[in-house]
């Protein structure tokens, strides 16, 4: 069974609100967190430290 990515994503964030109940500013400082080191100088070193 292929699931997408996002799909999968969406459904473990759905359900970790839903059970951890992490307060609202810590939600948005991860999605902004990880979204500015996406596109940064950081990025190529996080991402070989991934992988």
């Amino acid at each position: 069974m292929d699931v997408p990515l996002w799909f999968a994503l969406l459904v473990v964030g759905y359900l970790g609100v839903k059970l951890i109940r992490p307060p609202a500013w810590l939600i948005a400082v991860l999605l902004l967190g990880g979204f500015l080191l996406a596109d940064s100088i950081l990025a190529p070193v996080i991402g070989t430290f991934i992988k």
